[in-house]
């Protein structure tokens, strides 16, 4: 059979959100991510199913913390997470926003300027 009609029977999306959660919780909520970016989830199956074999070439540690870091981006693809484990972004660690406070002058209105 032509790998283009390829038939994953026996595959579910419960099957891959569990397989998912074996690695962790960041590469289950990437898989739900994944799943859900199609209109029907078997479109998706064959993505979830390298990104999933990520942990075998990786280690399911590095792959947790490459989900980790690529859900915020908004990255859930199988292309996506082997950039970062190539980059070894996935070691790096993350940056927590920061936050600047504000200066105070004359012309910055305070709570009572709203009341």
């Amino acid at each position: 059979m032509p790998p283009a009609h390829r038939h994953y029977a026996g595959w579910s999306p419960e099957r891959f959100l569990r397989w998912a959660g074996e690695i962790g919780p960041e590469t289950r909520r990437l898989i739900e991510a994944a799943l859900a970016s199609r209109t029907h989830p078997q479109q998706a199956y064959r993505s979830c199913l390298g990104i999933l074999s990520l942990a075998r070439r990786y280690t399911q540690e590095r792959l947790e913390a490459a989900c980790a870091r690529a859900l915020p981006a908004g990255i859930h693809t199988y292309k996506g997470l082997e950039n970062i484990l190539e980059a070894r972004l996935d070691q790096m660690p993350t940056e927590e926003p920061t936050s600047i406070p504000l200066a105070s002058h004359a012309n910055i209105r305070g709570l009572s300027y709203y009341r």
